[in-house]
């Protein structure tokens, strides 16, 4: 790996790194395109399999500041990750028979939308005291599951953590507030991310060298978005319109190098 390549992929891990502690989601999104875009990896699959790869180990880098802080629900983030790991196994296996240039296609239209999403405003009061107990099992579980599948099968087809989509899913099963469904929500990107990385890697399209750069990268920029996110927190929507500006510019790049 030569030098420009190196500092451009250490950039690039500290980035993911800095979303994801930041906001819980979103790196794993912007990890395909900054690998193939910027560091340079011709091979989309080899892409996602790696950054895959990177994504669940800064994603367990930022759970560890995230549960210092307790913001971290671990039942519902258990249930919520199980189900999702299961479709993450299915999802990456027909990910892998899609055509590379499709799958850069698909998963730009996919950062549009997902980008478009994040602009409305979430309705419903919050329930910080939300648990999973055998109470409250009844209500809770028919949510989970098939929120979680129905992310985890995303997820493995895309190559992604699926963080974006699991802080809503959360929110949406639970009602749980924004800070929690955060830290909650880096238990299974870490567990869907290593799913897709399992399942790449035993097909040989993994980087390891690039990985442990991105990896190197996004240990730093974790640090950096959790302590980012604890001055702003009165600042969440602007970071949320923000984060999903740059999504859907991201994700028209995408559809438009697929295809032209």
């Amino acid at each position: 790996m030569g030098g420009e390549t190196l500092l451009l992929a250490l950039m690039s891990g500290a980035l993911i790194g800095l979303v994801l502690g930041l906001v819980g989601g979103g790196g794993s999104i912007l990890a395909v395109p900054l690998i193939v875009h910027v560091v340079g990896t011709g091979s989309p699959h080899l892409a996602i399999g790696t950054a895959a790869i990177a994504v669940a180990l800064n994603a367990s880098a930022s759970l560890v500041g995230h549960w210092r802080a307790g913001t971290v629900k671990w039942r519902c983030a258990g249930v919520f990750a199980l189900a999702g790991v299961i479709g993450a196994a299915i999802g990456a296996e027909i990910g892998k028979a899609i055509g590379g240039q499709a799958l850069l296609g698909l998963f730009g239209l996919l950062m549009i939308g997902v980008g478009l999403s994040m602009l409305r405003r979430r309705r419903g009061e919050p329930k910080p005291d939300v648990r999973l107990t055998r109470d409250s099992a009844r209500q809770l579980l028919p949510r989970l599951i098939p929120i979680g599948g129905g992310v985890g099968l995303m997820a493995g087809f895309f190559g992604i953590g699926g963080g974006f989509l699991i802080v809503p899913g959360l929110m949406l099963a639970t009602a749980m507030p924004l800070a929690n469904a955060i830290g909650t929500s880096l238990v299974a990107v870490t567990a869907l991310g290593a799913t897709t990385a399992t399942s790449y890697a035993l097909s040989g399209l993994v980087d390891w060298t690039l990985a442990g750069v991105l990896v190197a990268g996004g240990i730093v920029g974790a640090g950096l978005g959790i302590a980012l996110g604890k001055r702003l927190t009165a600042h969440k929507r602007a970071m949320e319109v923000g984060f999903a500006a740059v999504v859907v510019l991201v994700g028209v790049y995408v559809v438009w190098g697929a295809v032209w």
